[in-house]
């Protein structure tokens, strides 16, 4: 096949995989934001179109692996495809942390939040944006911006070791609120994991733009 058609499938896939980033950008956001006002029936949406992010994950990974067999791909463009196949696992994990926030917000039934949530969608919209910038320098193959990315997984490091204390706080203080702070923990944890899936993002993209393999965390 011709190079200008390889140079369209890579392009193809390249927009896929920004789609699918977007995606599970958004049901991270909407699914702290349906535990912060406990809506259940928005947390029961973000569950059913989880599906629709799988089924994305699998396409990428059809179409690549067709590329890979059909157009024998060397030095640069094996590694795109490589790393494509491994961002996409990558992402439908991602998503699979807002569907377990949204699973949690279900599971707390009509119990109250111990407090107001603030730190929690601030590492949401930390960690979002890191996803964001990852798959800019994804797109662009920048491997000097991917290297500075995973940097700012200490602020979410730092949010999340705060919500810890404080739940904690209020588990010793009254047993009864066990059941509800661990829904809480559980949550930013997978806040926590989503920003640690953008560091082995930035180390393909790495990887993809000089072929150097590299651990940033």
């Amino acid at each position: 096949m011709p190079r200008t058609v390889l140079e369209t499938e890579l392009k193809n896939l390249k927009s896929e995989v920004l789609e699918l980033g977007q995606r599970v950008g958004e049901a991270m956001l909407n699914s702290i934001e349906a535990l912060k006002h406990r809506d259940v029936e928005a947390a029961r949406k973000i569950m059913e179109d989880d599906k629709k992010i799988n089924e994305a994950r699998f396409e990428i990974e059809r179409a690549t692996l067709i590329v890979i067999a059909t157009q024998q791909p060397l030095a640069h463009d094996l590694r795109l495809l490589a790393s494509i196949l491994d961002i996409a696992g990558e992402l439908e994990r991602m998503g699979d942390y807002a569907k377990g926030i949204a699973k949690i917000n279900i599971l707390m039934g009509d119990k109250p939040l111990l407090k107001p949530l603030i730190d929690l969608p601030r590492m949401a919209e930390i960690a979002t944006d890191m996803l964001r910038q990852s798959l800019v320098a994804f797109n662009n193959d920048d491997a000097e911006t991917a290297r500075q990315i995973p940097q700012r997984d200490e602020e979410v490091d730092a949010l999340y070791n705060q919500i810890y204390r404080e739940l904690i706080t209020f588990m010793i203080q009254d047993p009864k609120t066990i059941d509800q702070a661990n829904y809480l923990l559980w949550a930013a944890h997978n806040v926590e994991r989503m920003a640690d899936r953008v560091t082995n993002i930035c180390e393909r993209v790495i990887f993809t733009a000089t072929g150097e393999i590299v651990e940033l965390a």
